[in-house]
């Protein structure tokens, strides 16, 4: 294959995939990050109660995450029960949660 046949192919190829597109769609549902320093204030005051949270396994295991919050809501400390109320929002989503 000379230069100029690689150079028409690669043109040829490049043109197929390069096409614009109006039918593009937005997902029907937006997603909502969690706020990672709202994540490290849970899991700093969960330690100061002795309670150890993985806030790598929070963001990857929503079952870990509601576990963890709900545990939070049987502490006796207004703003780590606030700070898990707010969190809750985020992992509550429908998103969130995994096909039935």
């Amino acid at each position: 294959m000379t230069f100029a046949h690689h150079a028409e192919a690669v043109t040829a190829d490049a043109g197929a995939s390069l096409d614009s597109s109006d039918d593009f769609d937005l997902p029907l549902v937006t997603t909502h990050y969690c706020p990672t320093e709202l994540l490290g204030t849970f899991t700093l005051l969960m330690a100061g109660h002795a309670r150890c949270v993985s806030a790598a396994m929070m963001l990857g295991d929503r079952e870990y995450a509601m576990w963890q919050l709900a545990r939070a809501q049987t502490l006796s400390d207004p703003a780590l029960r606030q700070v898990a109320l707010r969190l809750f929002a985020y992992f509550d989503e429908p998103a969130c949660r995994a096909p039935a």
